[in-house]
């Protein structure tokens, strides 16, 4: 795997893999390329930006914070963090991050990573819509759920320099991207509302699926077969 870096970028190009901006570096090994064909391919073009800009704002709060992480790694896991939302999972009977959890952990063992960097990764992907959690892991689980929560929510929006949030968007623009990620999370999940049961996607689903009755933790003790 690359180096652990705190985030600090190299001259990049503009091919595929290889990108710069805000200082940081789109890993150029062959990993990284791969990674990118693949969810190029299969994923849409919303998820691909989207989840290119997890890398970089993931990056940018690892510099921030000064963290030590494997760029490489958190690329893979920008990078697979919305695959379980496509088309090929959607009666699976998972949620959605173990889904794509499991499409990185093949991914890595076809290249023969080693098993703590596919723990990173796996985690980092199957943890990221699972606040309070994450941020006290490895950095590369840490910071792909920072990318997700500055992409998606905003959170931690002025922590980050307007210029380099610019940079980033402007290679990887965001039009109409709230109602667009709405509308492809609840695609993902609409098939198997049980896997949203005390997760954020309960919420989509009950703001956007007719009829959707969320699982409910309170109900779920009171009617179990225990008499008390």
């Amino acid at each position: 795997m690359n180096a652990r870096a705190t985030g600090t970028g190299k001259d990049g190009n503009t091919g595929a893999y290889g990108d710069t901006a805000a200082g940081i570096a789109v890993p150029d090994g062959a990993l990284a390329a791969e990674a990118t064909a693949l969810v190029r391919d299969t994923a849409s073009e919303l998820i691909y930006h989207h989840s290119r800009r997890v890398f970089w704002f993931g990056s940018l709060q690892g510099r921030r914070k000064a963290l030590a992480y494997d760029p490489e790694l958190l690329y893979i896991g920008a990078m697979f963090h919305d695959l379980g939302l496509g088309e090929k999972f959607r009666d699976s009977g998972r949620r959605f991050e173990v889904d794509g959890a499991d499409e990185a952990r093949r991914f890595l063992e076809r290249h023969g990573v080693p098993q703590d960097g596919i723990r990173r990764v796996w985690t980092s992907i199957a943890l990221h819509t699972t606040p309070g959690i994450p941020e006290f892991m490895e950095p590369e689980v840490a910071l792909v759920t920072a990318g997700v929560e500055y992409d998606v929510l905003g959170i931690g929006f002025d922590e980050l320099d307007a210029a380099a949030r610019e940079e980033i968007t402007a290679l990887h623009p965001r039009p109409d991207f709230k109602r667009r990620i709405l509308e492809a999370f609840t695609e993902g999940v609409a098939r198997k509302p049980e896997t949203t049961f005390g997760n954020v996607k309960a919420d989509v689903l009950r703001h956007f699926v007719p009829g959707h009755a969320p699982g409910d933790f309170v109900s779920v003790i009171r009617d179990s077969r225990w008499e008390e």
